[in-house]
C-alpha cells in the first residue's frame, strides 16, 4: 500500500536535538505500529457491521481519532479494506503454493490445504467474514479495484481441483464425484465455520481440521462402502 509520511522534528537547543533524534529514531516504527492498529480496527468494525455500512467517522471514533487524521494514513475507506483482504489472500495463498511444491500425493496435499484454511480462521477471522458479507458489493463498485479478488478465487479453485483430479487419477479418490463441486463444498464449509468457531472452546482450528479430514476421506458410514438403494 501507500508509503507513511513520518513527521520530523527538529530544534535548536541540545537537550531538544537529542530528543528529537531518539523521535526521528522511533517514528516510523511507531507510525506502521499505528496503521496496523488502525487496520485491525476498521477490520472488527467492517466484520461487525458490514463494509458498506461502516464510516470514515465511525472507525476515527473507534480509533480515538478525528477523521482527518485518518486520512493521514489512508486515503479512503476502500484503502483500508483492501489492504485487510490482501494480507488475508497473500497470507493463504502464500501457504498453498508452499504445500504445492512438495513431493506429497494428492491425499496428502489435500489435506494439508484444508489444515491451511482452518488455521486462517482465527488470525484473518474479521477478512474471511467480509469476504463472506461483502464479496458481491466490493465486485460492484466502479473500477477494477477488486478485481484480484475473482482472480484468487481461480487460482485457488484451480489448485484444489488439480488435487481432486490427481487423486481421481491414480485411485486415491473416488472417480465418481465432480471435482469442481467437491471443492466449493470444501471450500464453504470451511470458511462457513467462521460464523460459529469461538476460540478457547473444546476444539481449536487445529482440531477443526482434524475432525473434517477424518470425515472428508473416511466419512460418516461404517463399514464398505457400497450402492444403499431404497
Amino acid at each position: 500500500m501507500g508509503d507513511v509520511n513520518t513527521r520530523k522534528n527538529s530544534g535548536t537547543a541540545m537537550p531538544v536535538r537529542r530528543q528529537s533524534t531518539t523521535r526521528r529514531t522511533a517514528a516510523p516504527a511507531s507510525a506502521s505500529e499505528r496503521r496496523d492498529h488502525l487496520v485491525k480496527l476498521a477490520a472488527e468494525l467492517f466484520a461487525r457491521k458490514g463494509f458498506q455500512a461502516t464510516t470514515v467517522r465511525q472507525i476515527a471514533e473507534e480509533a480515538g481519532i478525528l477523521s482527518g487524521s485518518l486520512y493521514h494514513h489512508f486515503d479512503s475507506k476502500e484503502t483500508i479494506v483492501d489492504e485487510v483482504l490482501t494480507t488475508f489472500l497473500d497470507d493463504l495463498v502464500g501457504r498453498y503454493r508452499s504445500v504445492l511444491v512438495e513431493a506429497r500425493d494428492p491425499r496428502e496435499t489435500l489435506s494439508e490445504m484444508v489444515r491451511i484454511g482452518f488455521g486462517t480462521l482465527e488470525p484473518h477471522r474479521a477478512a474471511i467474514t467480509v469476504m463472506q458479507n461483502d464479496w458481491n458489493y466490493l465486485r460492484s463498485l466502479p473500477g477494477d479495484r477488486f478485481d484480484y479478488l475473482v482472480k484468487v478465487e481461480e487460482e485457488v479453485e484451480r489448485m484444489w481441483i488439480e488435487q481432486i483430479k490427481l487423486g481421481q487419477a491414480n485411485g486415491m479418490l473416488r472417480p465418481d464425484v465432480d471435482p469442481k463441486l467437491t471443492y466449493r463444498m470444501i471450500r464453504d464449509t470451511i470458511w462457513v465455520t467462521v460464523r460459529w468457531f469461538r476460540p478457547g472452546g473444546r476444539l481449536d482450528t487445529a482440531g477443526l481440521a482434524e475432525h473434517y479430514i477424518t470425515i472428508l476421506f473416511d466419512g460418516l458410514a461404517t463399514g464398505e462402502r457400497g450402492d444403499r438403494r431404497t
